[in-house]
Parts: C-alpha cells; structure tokens; sequence
C-alpha cells in the first residue's frame, strides 16, 4: 500500500511542476500565442502540398519550406497586408484629425434633419462619439502593430514546423494521452474546423466585399475601394456584418444632396449584399464546414479581445477547439462508463 502512495505522491509532484512551467511558460510568451496559432493554421493549410514535393517529388525540405511560405504570403497574407495598410493610414488621420471629423459628422446631421426632421445624432451623442474616436483609434493602431509582430513570429515558426512536419506529427501522436482513434479524430476533426475558420470565414467576407464593390462602383460612391476594405473587415463580425457600411454610407450620401445615391445603396445592401451572404454562406457551408452562428459571435468578440484584427479568425477557431476537445474527453473517459450503466 505505502508502494502506491509513493508512485501517487510522485506522481502527483511531478504534475504540478508541469503544470507550474506550464504556466510561467505560458504568461511569458502569451504574446507570442497569435503567432503561433497563426504558424499551427498555416501548417495545417501547406503541410499536404510541402509532403507531395519532398517525399513525391524530392525536393530538399528548406526549399519546399520556402515556397509554401513564399506562396502563403502572395496569396493570404499581401493581400491582407494592403488591407491593413490602408485602413491604417485612414485611422492615423482620423486621430490627428478627430475634432474635424466629428465636426463634419456634426454638419452632415443637420442637413439630415432639414431634409427628413430626423435627429440622428444629438448634441451627446457627438460629444461621446468624439471621446470614443479618441480613445479606440489609437488602440486600432496598436492592434495593427500587433498584428505585423505576429506575422514575423508566425512565418519564424511555420518553418521548423514545414521541415520538421513529420517527425513533430510522430511525437504528437505518440505523447498525445488518448486513445489512438481520438488522436486521429483530433487531427482530422482540427483540419476541418482550421479550414472552416481559417478560409471560410474570410472568403464569405471577401466574397461580400467583391459584391459590395460592385455596389459602389454603380451608385458613384467616393473611394470605393477603401469602403470594400471596410466591408471586408465588417463582413467578419457577426450580427450586424456589411450592413454596419452600407446603411451609414447610404444616410451619409441621402445628407449630402445625392438622394438616389444613397436610396440604391441602401436597396442594393439589403437586396444583394445580404442575400448573397447567406447564399454563398449555404453553398460554402457544403464544400468546406460551417461555423456555427454562436460560436462566430462569442469567438469574435473574445478573438478581437484578445488579439485584435487577427481574432476575428483565430476566436471562433479556439472556442471550435475547445467544444472539441470537451468531445474526445467525453468519448475518452466516460463512454466506457456509459456502456456498463446501461448493460446494469
């Protein structure tokens, strides 16, 4: 008996230091952690075509390491980049400029409510709108400096994971304490809920922002392409998604003087830009998983929160995770136990 209580106090120290590293670790590189959930859901993207050209094709792993990487930031990551890049300058001269910016807010509601006698911003509303600008501006820029840290910390650690990809999947699957069917559902099912997330989620809102451009090409909407910047981005959140551009836009064009303007964006938001949304949501939802609508809003919410820009993925991404992994614990510890309450 003493035997046991030994191995269990061992036992049970050894977890606690574990867990007390674990934890140090943890708090000192938590900044790091988008990057590396970043690098993990690019792993996942790259890791099919990286094994074709090194185990089918012979190619040194360094290199086939490079083009993934190479490919990885053509495709996703410039383009996002110039997004970013755009809005960022727009936010810096809304800071440096954010009297004269609530000012013309200030002008654009009074010639609204000549036209319509409609109030839609008082005198208070404009004094908090004006604090709010100056306190969340400069935070959006810090998200954005944020957001480039954990690019570089992403693309510095896909590369081990590229050249290493089998040998570090070999170690998971050896450590991993489940059974061996739950640790491969855990890849499989993690596959699917990265490329739901990872790809899904930004396709719908650059699908939506493409349809959105379209819109504002036709109604005559000043600097179109930096509105579609905008959708994209507003596409992303739940709940309210393009419509938080195209009905201010349409308010703001019907204040200053161009009525049938503003009536077609409006129209066109609701009409096309809505009803898009949900059909390219259903035919995605087919080919490549869906998400579902509770998790896209709490996983927003907790992602911004945490991580800024980039956790509008990476948010829905961990709460997907975390639903999962109470799954394979259920079906791990406790299946056994169902099946011999139900045979008593």
């Amino acid at each position: 008996m003493s035997v046991i209580d030994n191995e269990r106090i061992k036992q049970v120290s050894f977890l606690l230091i574990i867990l007390l590293l674990a934890y140090v670790l943890f708090k000192e590189l938590y900044t790091f952690l988008p990057g590396f959930l970043g690098a993990v859901t690019m792993y996942i993207l790259s890791r099919k075509y990286m094994f074709r050209l090194v185990e089918e094709r012979g190619w040194r792993k360094s290199f086939a390491a490079a083009l993934m990487m190479f490919m990885s930031f053509i495709v996703i990551l410039l383009p996002f980049g110039m997004l970013i890049n755009m809005l960022t300058d727009k936010i810096g001269y809304a800071v440096s400029h954010s009297q004269e910016l609530v000012a013309g807010i200030e002008k654009l509601n009074d010639r609204i409510k000549q036209s319509t006698n409609f109030d839609v911003l008082s005198q208070v509303k404009l004094e908090q709108l004006q604090g709010y600008l100056t306190s969340v501006l400069p935070t959006l820029l810090g998200a954005t400096f944020n957001t480039l840290t954990a690019i570089a910390i992403l693309y510095f650690i896909l590369y081990f994971m590229l050249v290493n990809g089998r040998e570090m999947e070999a170690w998971l699957y050896e450590y991993i304490p489940l059974k061996d069917e739950n640790v491969l559902r855990l890849g499989s099912e993690f596959q699917k809920l990265v490329i739901a997330n990872a790809v899904g989620i930004p396709l719908i809102a650059v699908i939506q922002g493409i349809v959105s451009l379209i819109g504002y090409f036709i109604f005559q909407v000043p600097q179109p392409i930096f509105w579609f910047a905008v959708t994209c981005f507003t596409s992303m959140l739940p709940v309210v998604g393009a419509a938080a551009v195209y009905v201010p836009m349409g308010l703001y064009l019907m204040g200053t003087g161009m009525t049938w303007q503003g009536i077609g964006v409006l129209v066109y938001g609701f009409a096309v830009v809505g009803t898009s949304d949900n059909i390219f949501r259903f035919v995605l939802a087919k080919r490549i998983g869906d998400v579902h609508p509770l998790i896209t809003v709490f996983g927003v919410l907790i992602g911004v929160n945490l991580f800024g820009f980039i956790g509008l993925i990476f948010g829905p991404l961990l709460i997907s995770m975390f639903i999962l992994l109470l799954d394979i614990y259920s079906n791990e510890f406790f299946t056994k136990k169902r099946e011999v309450r139900i045979k008593q």
